[in-house]
């Protein structure tokens, strides 16, 4: 009798320190599972620890330096968002250490969820940094083009910024004196910056063979990325017209002469080019914006025209006063009664400038401002 109840009294110790087992492991996010031993024949049954270990630290080695794309201070603000949705009272969670150490979390089984929150929070900083970016020139094509008294070589050439996807590409076309007439400006304005820039030879014969064509196709990728390194020279008139003034003359030639659908393509192309270039404060983007709106309009796509109106009036209120205020203002009073926008605060705009100087009526409209337009 006293051995069946030492018995009994067993049991239910052996019960009670089981259900004390699994309260604890409930108690710390182990689902109640009962923990098994790890070493041995039964190792196999449960290689979630060792395997989770193994995979983290292998993850954490080749993530490592490879996803950062924000600053430190872009860093300290995630981090704060993080902890800011956390509600009150709740304990914080297990932040992972650095090289591949995922502190007791791992132990417990729990690295699994960890791991989640890691993958989770690397996309997240990913997906809403800023990637740094800079500008490939690249010649896509080359052809040799025969003209009455000369041949020359044609070299297209793509204007691509990295780590982000153009869905309309800029473009430009430039021959070989066109190239050499931009270093020899650069090089009697940035004697000390140019003398480190190679710049390809004239050849008097061969220049037509294919040979030739590659060789200089990679030269001038090489000098437009070499010239576009030196902040000085990347924001010069000299460097950033040979991209966008052709266009802008061609652009202008033909809103002049009525051809507004292929006028639109060529003010497009040189609005790319210049937003590429990051020349969007100049008169000459104003300009662009200008044409763009005046072809918009003539083809009746009012609401293409409004847009650019209303981009150029926010570049022009940091500007103050300029001399496409007025027409842009008035152009813009129209066009947003046509689709039916608010209009209110261009023609309070258009009171001040009528109070302040000459009647609007002697002012040039968009069109004529465009049209008279010196571009040399």
């Amino acid at each position: 009798m006293r051995a069946a109840g030492a018995e009994c009294s067993g049991l239910h110790r052996g019960m009670a320190a089981r259900i004390l087992h699994r309260l604890r492991h409930a108690l710390s996010g182990d689902g109640g599972r009962e923990e098994r031993p790890c070493g041995g024949a039964e190792a196999e049954d449960c290689p979630e620890s060792s395997e989770l270990e193994d995979d983290t630290e292998g993850l954490s080695t080749r993530l490592s330096g490879t996803l950062s794309f924000t600053s430190h201070e872009e860093e300290e603000d995630e981090e704060e968002e993080e902890g800011a949705g956390e509600e009150p009272g709740q304990a914080p969670q297990p932040a992972a250490a650095e090289d591949g150490e995922w502190g007791p979390e791992a132990e417990r089984g729990g690295g699994s969820s960890l791991l989640s929150r890691q993958l989770q929070e690397l996309w997240r900083r990913s997906r809403g940094s800023l990637v740094p970016q800079r500008l490939l020139f690249e010649v896509t094509s080359a052809s040799v083009v025969s003209e009455r008294s000369s041949k020359y070589v044609l070299y297209t050439i793509y204007l691509i910024r990295s780590g982000r996807f153009d869905k309309a590409p800029a473009a430009i076309a430039r021959r070989y004196s066109d190239f050499e007439r931009l270093n020899r400006r650069l090089r009697c304005r940035f004697g000390c910056d140019m003398a480190g820039i190679a710049f390809p030879r004239k050849r008097l014969r061969q220049n037509f063979t294919a040979e030739t064509i590659a060789k200089r196709s990679r030269a001038f990728e090489q000098f437009l990325s070499h010239l576009h390194s030196i902040a000085e020279i990347r924001r010069s008139p000299e460097f950033l017209e040979f991209f966008f003034l052709q266009d802008l003359q061609a652009a202008q030639r033909l809103t002049c002469t009525g051809m507004y659908r292929e006028a639109l393509a060529t003010w497009a192309n040189a609005y790319r080019l210049q937003d590429r270039l990051g020349a969007c404060g100049s008169s000459r983007f104003l300009l662009t914006l200008a044409g763009l709106a005046v072809c918009h309009q003539e083809l009746d796509e009012l609401s293409e025209a409004h847009g650019c109106c209303e981009q150029a009036l926010q570049l022009l209120e940091a500007q103050g006063s300029h001399p496409l205020l007025g027409p842009f203002l008035q152009a813009h009073v129209h066009l947003a009664w046509k689709v039916g926008k608010d209009k209110r605060r261009s023609e309070a705009l258009l009171q001040d400038l009528r109070e302040a100087g000459p009647p609007l009526q002697q002012q040039p409209t968009l069109k004529e401002c465009l049209i008279k337009e010196p571009l040399e």
